[in-house]
């Protein structure tokens, strides 16, 4: 897969960035005036509110690299910037953006890095795209500040954890911006600061190259989890990296030594992997409560989980009307239940052969995707497929929660296709439901039926995955049999 997209960092990676409690101090006035709009008035000092900024945003980003969610900037200012004054995060959210929005510019000294603009022009003219994947609570922040420093025109796309609401390291946001810039994850290079961030992320999504700036931020945090591919000091240290590996895309023909197949697309759920012990938990947690079921139970559980499939409803809340579904209405209660409802999620088995068959395949050259429907980040199933030792071979991933839609419908496969840029004549999907193999064959591409269902169509129909490595669409030019 050729080099086509650089993305980077923003904060500590553009620029320079740091702020001082004497800086703080002195513009906290700004966030005073803020919140006296919204007819707030602080009962605390400026120092101490510089100091609760302070503490909170160490205590939300301890919280959040644990979660990798990020919040709405009035529960991040409610939660955790002013906790202690226990203020309703429906008075802040009137200012809750222009809160963040001070906070990024107004509390912190920032300072594009010299060399950015030239780099940027030279990568420009080696016809890639560049992209930026930025960690910020406010959603106008970057964008202003690229407009600022006068380099704005070079990214497309920006990515921001306000408005995706995932945090890196979460791999699930550097896969959103390799669809965002329609190229596989194997043809990008991510360049930042931090390694449990920047580093760990986009190793995790499979990146073709993790690179490491220098930048001291002066805060002492353990920064690890993964090893960068290169560490540079200067942002002209990455131009030459990038020449080394376009250099290295012409020694290579793209296909190589594939068949007519270049690319496999997979189903996830009873595919790759299977839920051995269906709603253990769920079973345990209702058996012997007094319930009173709605009468249309299955009807509507089906209904919540088409909204929570297609990213209209949150998991938390799907999980939640479910269990009130059955009857159940005691707070502490439903929230035993929604515990249980995802830890059923969370309990799952990978098929024999899964593992193998994917590295071999991935060895052989195939490009690999996942077209998936899904309630939940992808970045969950991910570690599944981590701890069985699969987790960095995926270029493709398309989740019907972040599109809006479900398969059968045909955007599903187009997307995969045009992000991996091959025909569909070219490709494979490997299914089981009925359906989705109909969908998969109305845009052009191969059926593989595995674990299916009796009617389901298919080209190639597959005992079990191992079965792929032994397809004659699937061998090399030379060894065909």
């Amino acid at each position: 897969m050729k080099l086509k997209a650089v993305f980077f960092d923003m904060g500590g990676t553009i620029e320079y960035f740091y702020y001082t409690p004497e800086l703080r101090i002195e513009r906290s006035r700004v966030i005073v005036d803020c919140l006296a709009r919204a007819g707030i008035a602080l009962p605390i000092t400026n120092e101490k509110l510089a100091e609760s900024i302070t503490l909170g945003a160490a205590e939300y980003t301890r919280w959040n690299m644990k979660t990798h969610i990020e919040l709405n900037p009035a529960e991040i200012w409610s939660r955790f910037y002013l906790k202690d004054l226990s203020i309703d995060p429906q008075m802040l959210e009137p200012v809750g953006e222009e809160l963040s929005f001070l906070y990024e510019t107004e509390l912190f000294v920032r300072e594009m890095r010299p060399e950015i603009p030239a780099v940027l022009e030279q990568i420009k003219q080696m016809g890639l795209t560049l992209g930026i994947i930025s960690n910020t609570q406010s959603s106008t922040q970057v964008p202003f500040t690229l407009e600022k420093y006068g380099i704005s025109s070079y990214f497309n796309p920006v990515v921001l954890s306000s408005i995706y609401g995932r945090r890196k390291p979460d791999p699930a946001i550097f896969f959103y911006a390799a669809r965002m810039a329609n190229v596989s994850t194997k043809a990008c290079i991510y360049i930042g600061d931090k390694i449990n961030r920047d580093v760990l992320g986009s190793k995790r999504a499979g990146y073709r190259l993790s690179v490491q700036i220098n930048h001291v931020y002066g805060i002492k945090e353990i920064d690890e989890g993964a090893i960068p591919d290169a560490v540079i000091h200067d942002m002209t240290e990455l131009i030459p990296l990038i020449e080394a590996e376009l250099e290295r895309d012409k020694q290579f023909v793209v296909g190589g030594n594939l068949g007519e197949i270049k690319a496999i697309f997979f189903d996830a759920g009873d595919i790759l992997y299977y839920r051995h012990r269906r709603n253990e938990h769920l079973n345990q947690f209702l058996n012997g409560k007094k319930l009173n079921p709605a009468p249309n139970l299955e009807e509507e559980k089906a209904r919540l989980k088409e909204l929570a499939f297609v990213g209209k409803m949150k998991r938390h809340d799907y999980y939640a009307e479910v269990i009130r579904l059955y009857g159940v209405t005691d707070p502490l209660e439903i929230a035993e239940g929604v515990r249980a409802l995802a830890d059923d999620s969370d309990t799952v088995a990978i098929y024999d052969g899964v593992a193998e068959t994917l590295l071999e395949l991935k060895k052989r050259g195939f490009i690999l995707g996942i077209i998936t429907d899904t309630s939940m980040p992808f970045s969950n199933k991910l570690r599944w497929f981590e701890e069985h030792g699969f987790g960095d071979i995926w270029d493709v991933v398309i989740s019907s929660r972040e599109i809006g839609i479900r398969k059968p419908e045909a955007i599903m496969y187009e997307l995969a296709l045009n992000q991996a840029n091959v025909s569909p004549a070219q490709a494979m999907f490997v299914g089981h439901k009925t359906s989705e193999l109909i969908g998969a064959r109305s845009v052009g591409m191969k059926i593989a039926a595995c674990n299916n269902d009796p009617d389901a169509p298919a080209d190639y129909y597959l005992k079990e995955i191992r079965e792929l490595l032994t397809l004659d669409c699937l061998q090399p030019r030379n060894t065909k049999r």
